[in-house]
């Protein structure tokens, strides 16, 4: 699990694990994936694991699946 004392101001490093993350590269965000948004690491909820990839909400990460298919 992440904590404040585990961020840096920048970009996060992640790998997406199926129900944790685990931190590479501390940080204070990560981009979303599809709208190239900064994400807070805080309030990071969806990602692919087989992408390795973030995403800022459902509809992102909804949109992503649909591309895929």
């Amino acid at each position: 699990m992440l904590t404040k004392t585990d961020r840096k101001p920048g970009e996060a490093k992640i790998r997406y694990l199926d129900a944790d993350l685990e931190l590479l590269s501390p940080g204070d965000y990560v981009i979303c994936a599809v709208t190239d948004l900064k994400i807070p690491l805080a309030a990071l909820r969806y990602w692919s694991v087989d992408l390795q990839e973030a995403y800022i909400d459902a509809a992102a990460a909804a949109s992503r699946m649909v591309e895929r298919t």
